[in-house]
């Protein structure tokens, strides 16, 4: 996922995040609407939230997530209401890869950001971008905290979006703890209205056999419920030495307000996937083209054949390719 503008940048140097830190913390104390946006709960700065169009969205087009689509929808209800939330609203995605994480995340940014992912106050983090070389772990804790400091100095309402958290150096995340808890303040500045999204395929293996159990013993997959798969995520997390939440006390302290899974894709998903994707380019659904991107597919287990092992991440590359 590439960074965009303004909130989304890329940084192609420590000396431009450095860059950008200092600016966003100098610019704090001499801009009055930061300062209204900070202390007064009238201001919202770019915040719109469109639940409804979200619900709808995500109805249309999340394929096979009832369960992540629930979740997210019913937290951000909650927290959105809230005029004096107790704490920042804090949400990992758990899944294989081109099962949706990355997708509703954007819906997030588009549904409750004016500006959508281009808002200055949505900021996207990628460890092959921003954070590439371990052995310079110690500045980039530094500068992070500088970072989401800064920017929620400017606007409390803000959102934090962590991607490939499987590939993301211990240690990191454990500067983002002070921010994710429930005290009013943190190095002078209140937190409590801002958003944060992690993003892993940590846990992916333990949903599947869960879903493969599922369709084994005749069940529908809606009635998989997110108590089987949070505890498993939760010691899944735990776990991996190469997730960045280990050791950064976020999960022990229960930091996190939802573990949010997402299930593995059936065919009739993938076709979903393929429509939307034609239809997105403006073409009618061709039967010889849908077959051919399911033909292409990897589907799982092996005996069974039920589950994309890439979930819809291949599509719209394989919609190109036989149009």
């Amino acid at each position: 996922m590439a960074a965009a503008t303004r909130g989304r940048r890329h940084w192609g140097s420590l000396l431009g995040l450095l860059g950008l830190v200092s600016a966003a913390v100098a610019a704090a104390p001499w801009d009055m609407t930061s300062l209204r946006c900070n202390f007064g709960a009238f201001c919202e700065c770019d915040f719109r939230p469109d639940l409804q169009g979200l619900e709808c969205d995500l109805a249309q087009h999340l394929a096979g997530q009832h369960l992540a689509r629930a979740l997210v929808v019913k937290a951000l209800k909650a927290f959105v209401k809230d005029p004096t939330p107790s704490k920042p609203l804090v949400l990992s995605l758990h899944g294989g890869k081109g099962t949706g994480k990355s997708y509703l995340s954007s819906l997030l940014a588009h549904y409750l950001f004016r500006g959508g992912l281009h808002s200055p106050h949505v900021h996207h983090f990628s460890p092959g971008i921003h954070f590439s070389h371990p052995n310079q772990m110690e500045c980039y804790k530094k500068d992070l905290k500088n970072w989401v400091q800064g920017n929620l100095t400017a606007c409390g309402r803000s959102l934090f979006l962590f991607d490939e958290m499987d590939e993301l150096a211990p240690g990191l995340m454990e500067v983002l703890r002070p921010f994710l808890g429930s005290s009013w303040v943190v190095y002078g500045t209140n937190y409590r209205k801002a958003i944060f999204i992690f993003i892993s395929n940590t846990g992916s293996e333990q949903i599947n056999q869960v879903a493969v159990e599922a369709w084994r013993s005749r069940r529908e997959r809606e009635e998989i419920l997110p108590q089987q798969l949070e505890p498993l995520i939760f010691q899944a997390v735990l776990d991996n030495p190469h997730h960045g939440f280990w050791n950064s006390g976020i999960m022990e302290e229960h930091l996190l307000d939802a573990l949010v899974p997402f299930l593995p894709l059936q065919r009739h998903h993938v076709r979903h996937c393929v429509f939307n994707e034609l239809a997105q380019l403006g073409l009618e659904p061709r039967d010889e083209v849908v077959q051919a991107v399911l033909d292409s597919t990897t589907f799982f287990p092996e005996e069974e054949q039920l589950f994309s092992s890439n979930g819809c991440k291949m599509v719209a590359s394989r919609i190109a390719f036989y149009l």
